[in-house]
């Protein structure tokens, strides 16, 4: 049976789920809960001098947070955990409405690397931020969220298609547009519904950022409840285990590092973007934070000379069906705790001094860990850790709560892992 202390974090981690169905609102999900925390925004044309306690700055999909008591040497080294804040799924395009054979449709652009058969035949809403038209020429951004069955992406019966269970072929551009009425495409009529569920006209709309997403919540699964079953586990288990370490680094005593949360957009894209871990955002972000407190270029290098990251994403579960695709050494699995990713030819970025850094952790939270590698066979994933190892210069440790059906529509992990990992991520950055 799950630990209640898990079971309460899953709980909490269900509800920012649900309240997150794009890398925009979980950014205000993430934001709302360190404000609460005592954390305050800080914008990027504010004047940030004498900035102490907890701040975190918004742009986008993307969220930079730190902790820094008042008193807080310029030079104390920072320990920052990475995350990012998308998964793959289905985006609107711009000009939406579409249509064949009588239907309404809408027009979506596959975004990431997704299994798409697992988006069929599901109940979708719409979720994103609308680009509105403000006073004086300027522009306002705003959240949408329809948690409603407004759109299905049909699969063909199996009596049309009698070789579906011999290999399922689907045409990225004829086949994944979904339905949502009957009659003639007219052109407008998305937007109408978008607009009016975030409380704006649509003329007063110049753009959007918009996704599909599974209307059904979040839950368990399982003989004992031992599983959480979900969309977008990947990464919010990560992000949201983040925020709660750093929440928790704000309230304990003073930590020997600045505890840092990066939560980065596009990572399933590459993070080639401002808001990607490609950008300089993060190390304009924390050099900007040194500087308010007085610091000076040689307090900034020591700083980061004396930082770690730990580079949170989640990681794959040894498949019960599918056990040879893994390495036969290394087969992770749920409830054990997270794993720490190993790939020599730096897909991810973890050396003999990354895990002893995080094992370390796992030892003071009194938490698991597991190791996991490829199996030679099979191409390696990645995520931010080798990206931020080079453009910081920090050495940098790959983990990740070990799941199934990463990237379906809706995916599997373990109940009791991602309480594992907010532990050892809140002693990961409050102690050495």
């Amino acid at each position: 049976m799950t630990p209640v202390h898990h079971r309460s974090h899953v709980d909490d981690l269900l509800s920012f789920i649900r309240a997150s169905p794009s890398p925009y609102h979980a950014v205000a999900s993430a934001a709302q809960r360190l404000e609460k925390a005592g954390f305050r925004e800080l914008r990027g044309t504010d004047d940030w001098t004498g900035t102490t306690g907890g701040s975190f700055v918004v742009r986008g999909g993307a969220l930079i947070a730190w902790y820094a008591p008042e008193g807080t040497p310029a030079h104390r080294p920072f320990r920052i955990i990475g995350t990012h804040t998308d998964s793959p799924n289905l985006r609107v395009k711009p000009t939406p409405d579409t249509g064949s054979a009588g239907w309404r449709q809408i027009a979506v652009e596959i975004y990431g690397g997704v299994p798409l058969n697992t988006w069929l035949d599901r109940d979708l809403g719409i979720s994103g931020r609308l680009a509105l038209r403000g006073p004086g020429g300027t522009t306002d951004s705003r959240l949408v969220q329809i948690d409603e069955p407004l759109l299905r992406v049909p699969q063909l019966a199996i009596h049309l298609d009698r070789s579906v269970n011999d290999g399922l072929a689907l045409d990225r551009q004829r086949h994944i547009a979904p339905v949502w009425s009957l009659g003639p495409a007219e052109e407008g009529a998305l937007l109408r519904r978008v607009a009016a569920a975030a409380e704006a006209e649509p003329d007063e709309v110049l753009g959007w950022d918009l996704m599909l997403h599974d209307i059904q919540p979040p839950g368990y699964l399982g003989a004992e409840r031992e599983f959480v079953v979900s969309s977008r586990l990947d990464n919010l288990v990560s992000v949201h285990a983040g925020v709660t370490a750093l929440a928790g680094a704000a309230a304990a005593e003073e930590p020997g590092y600045i505890p840092v949360l990066a939560a980065f957009d596009h990572e399933e894209v590459g993070s080639g973007s401002d808001t990607g871990a490609q950008s300089p955002l993060l190390e304009r972000v924390l050099s900007r934070s040194v500087t308010a407190r007085g610091g000076s270029p040689e307090d900034w290098s020591r700083a980061l000379a004396g930082a770690f990251c730990v580079s949170a994403d989640m990681a794959h579960a040894v498949h019960p069906n599918y056990a040879e695709r893994h390495d036969p050494e290394h087969r992770p699995l749920p409830n054990s705790g997270p794993t720490v990713k190993v790939n020599v030819n730096q897909r991810y970025a973890t050396d003999s001094t990354g895990i002893a850094v995080f094992a370390s952790a796992c030892e003071r939270a009194g938490a698991p860990w597991q190791p996991f590698v490829s199996n030679n066979a099979m191409p390696c994933g990645t995520s931010i850790g080798p990206l931020t190892a080079a453009r910081l210069g920090v050495p940098t440790v790959d983990v990740g709560v070990p799941g199934l059906s990463m990237h379906s529509a809706r995916e599997l992990c373990g109940a009791d892992d991602p309480g594992h990992l907010a532990a050892i991520l809140g002693a990961f950055v409050t102690s050495g």
